[in-house]
């Protein structure tokens, strides 16, 4: 009776470390997703800035500003991992193309306020690169955890489920492509 009692006892607390582990991991995802979340806000709260400068110097680039500025729109309105990240690819594209136009204006590219947003951006967009890598890292850790046993048996039921990584997917050939100012 007494072996059977201890069993059950080093059974429950054992489930209770793993559930408790594993409530840690999925907090950790959620936290480095509000961490990338920062970073993004930080980004669509720049962004306007640098439209505003480019305007005064490239009036006629109004196919890249407008494109800019939906992709921001789409980002902002974007919900959770999978939406986020392709809405955010296509504003990184969107934004490549932005910053490729001052090459074609001298002026621009020697422009005070510029250089400053421009700074600025690559600043926040190294932030959100490493945010990304933190988040991808505790994702992989969280659904490591979930599917190794025994905690596999019970992490499904108890509402534990796979979790995406912060991904360029299918819009990573467009991101990759080198923008092209056309006159």
């Amino acid at each position: 009776m007494w072996i059977l009692l201890g069993i059950i006892v080093a059974i429950a607390v054992f489930a209770l470390m793993a559930y408790n582990r594993l409530v840690a991991l999925r907090q950790r995802v959620d936290q480095a997703f509000a961490d990338i979340d920062v970073q993004l806000k930080q980004r669509h709260d720049l962004i306007p800035n640098l439209i505003e400068t480019v305007k005064g110097y490239a009036a006629h680039e109004r196919g890249t500003l407008d494109d800019v500025i939906k992709a921001r729109n789409a980002a902002m309105s974007a919900h959770g991992a999978g939406q986020v990240a392709a809405a955010e690819n296509m504003l990184s594209g969107a934004l490549g193309k932005l910053i490729a136009l001052s090459e074609a204006y001298p002026d621009l590219k020697a422009n005070a306020n510029f250089q400053q947003l421009q700074s600025e951006l690559s600043d926040i967009e190294n932030k959100i690169a490493a945010s990304r890598r933190f988040f991808n890292n505790a994702v992989q850790e969280y659904n490591t955890g979930i599917q190794q046993m025994p905690a596999a048996l019970f992490a499904a039921p108890l509402g534990f489920t796979h979790k995406d990584y912060f991904d360029l997917g299918e819009t990573r050939t467009q991101i990759e492509q080198v923008p092209q100012v056309k006159f």
